[in-house]
């Protein structure tokens, strides 16, 4: 068999499904704008190929930046390869390209929701799938079951001396 791996890449198959629920969300969000309390907050690589923001956002961010989609954006548009978004920054509104592949994590803290996306070099044969001891995070609700506020445990307290 040419051009076949000899293992399937679950991380990298795992990292396409989320990218592919993420937009499917902003897409919606795009055409119907955001439902009751959720809100989005975005981080991404600003050197990712692709990248398109403001040469004083790039100096102030050099590596990484976090967006939040809440309360004003506009122009949110959701493509194959990326999606676009105009946010105010200190009354000054900014278009910004985000290709998928530059997404770091994603975040709806509303319903306490999200998504680490792991980078990774291709040639690194001890780290299958990319992917570190974390996992994806989601928690889900019931009406019988009451939302509980996040709880901050040492794990100091479960190691051995």
């Amino acid at each position: 068999m040419t051009g076949k791996s000899d293992r399937i890449d679950y991380g990298v198959l795992m990292h396409d499904a989320m990218r592919g629920l993420i937009a499917k969300v902003l897409d919606r969000v795009s055409r119907e704008g955001l439902p009751g309390d959720h809100h989005f907050l975005i981080s991404f690589d600003t050197n990712h190929p692709g990248v398109d923001i403001a040469d004083w956002l790039q100096e102030r961010y050099p590596e990484d930046m976090t967006i939040v989609l809440q309360h004003w954006f506009d122009n949110l548009e959701v493509r194959d390869d990326d999606f676009t978004v105009t946010l105010n920054f200190g009354d000054h509104p900014e278009p910004l390209v985000i290709p998928w592949g530059a997404m770091k994590t994603f975040v709806d803290p509303s319903v306490e929701f999200g998504f680490r996306f792991e980078h990774r070099d291709d040639d690194d044969p001890d780290d299958p799938g990319g992917m570190e001891e974390e996992a994806p995070f989601s928690e889900v609700e019931t009406e019988d079951a009451p939302r509980k506020e996040a709880e901050v445990v040492s794990l100091d307290r479960f190691r051995k001396s």
